[in-house]
């Protein structure tokens, strides 16, 4: 399935659905586009906080002007008071109003309690911020679901000329997970599988195999493996395992030939954010994979992160990925 069908699946799923998604940076065009374009086609009711002049300035110039948008300037808004104090209600002692006058009136952090006061169902900043400017408000306000410690970022690696279709994580939020973490990580993947109609196979990644190399880093896989299997025993999960162990059947047979995963796995768990991200750069630049994402999982509600060197494109697509988070495809 290429990367066209698998939105044209997904685009079935939201079409309609009037999901409502928070768009913070309205000073970009590329922003602009992607959100116009996803009301356009009925996909999502994208709100866009900015300067109304001058976004219905880059919605003439983009030929999108004859649709009504809800434009929100947090300067101007009129429920500013009550938006603080239910912030500082959220934080419990942790901001005064005072914090909370100067926090909102940031984008991502006024975009973000438009969330969670129900205005909206998911939101899609990083544009021209940074992850940590996205993820640091959707962990202070909407936070992460009961049993989870923390937020974490996969990428769906997709070759649009081939059937392949595999998801990585974590590659973009948390450093150096502890074994519980990792387990953490790997069950939420699972989960977010199941949107790219991905049957989850599971290898929790390491440079050892079944125990053929010793160190403190392989210990810890090997303990998330355990942790993982006992929260949830009926998901097709193994490891540790390497990388050839773990794709190739021909290698699997030979290092783990026990395994119900090895050989055949579709999601890959590494053991931290580096062999992460070097990990899906090395799948998209040499493998010539489409890497969508981070999508990020674990959060109440879907708060998304783009790079910032993102298309239009690429946020129209994450556009629609957050709109089906929204209606419980995902989360």
């Amino acid at each position: 399935m290429n990367i066209r069908s698998l939105f044209g699946g997904l685009k079935e799923k939201v079409v309609g659905q009037h999901v409502k998604i928070v768009f913070p940076e309205g000073n970009d065009e590329r922003v602009v586009r992607a959100a116009a374009r996803l009301k356009f086609e009925g996909l999502a009711e994208p709100i866009i906080l900015g300067q109304a002049d001058e976004i219905r300035g880059l919605l003439t110039k983009l030929g999108f002007a004859d649709q009504d948008y809800m434009i929100i300037n947090p300067e101007t808004y009129p429920d500013f008071e009550k938006m603080k104090a239910e912030f500082v209600e959220i934080r419990k002692g942790k901001a005064s109003m005072e914090d909370a006058d100067k926090l909102l009136r940031d984008v991502n952090y006024f975009g973000v309690m438009l969330v969670k006061m129900g205005l909206a169902e998911g939101m899609v900043s990083g544009a021209c911020h940074s992850t940590a400017d996205t993820v640091r408000p959707a962990l202070q306000i909407i936070k992460t679901k009961p049993g989870i410690s923390r937020t974490s970022g996969v990428f769906l690696m997709n070759r649009e000329n081939t059937n392949e279709r595999y998801v990585f994580a974590d590659c973009a939020i948390n450093i150096d997970p502890s074994a519980q973490e990792l387990a953490e990580i790997a069950i939420n993947t699972a989960e977010t599988a199941a949107i790219f109609d991905i049957e989850p196979k599971i290898a929790m990644l390491s440079f050892s195999t079944k125990g053929s190399g010793k160190a403190p880093q392989v210990e810890k896989v090997a303990e998330a493996t355990k942790i993982a299997k006992e929260l949830n025993p009926d998901l097709a999960l193994d490891g540790e395992l390497q990388f050839d162990a773990a794709f190739v059947p021909e290698t699997a047979a030979i290092k783990a030939p026990d395994s119900k995963v090895a050989g055949q796995a579709n999601t890959f768990i590494f053991p931290d954010l580096q062999s992460g991200n070097i990990g899906y750069k090395i799948a998209q630049r040499l493998g010539m994979f489409d890497a969508i994402g981070p999508i990020l999982q674990g959060l109440n509600k879907p708060v998304n992160d783009l790079s910032r060197g993102s298309s239009a494109e690429d946020i129209y697509k994450l556009g629609i990925i957050t709109a089906a988070q929204a209606l419980g495809t995902l989360d």
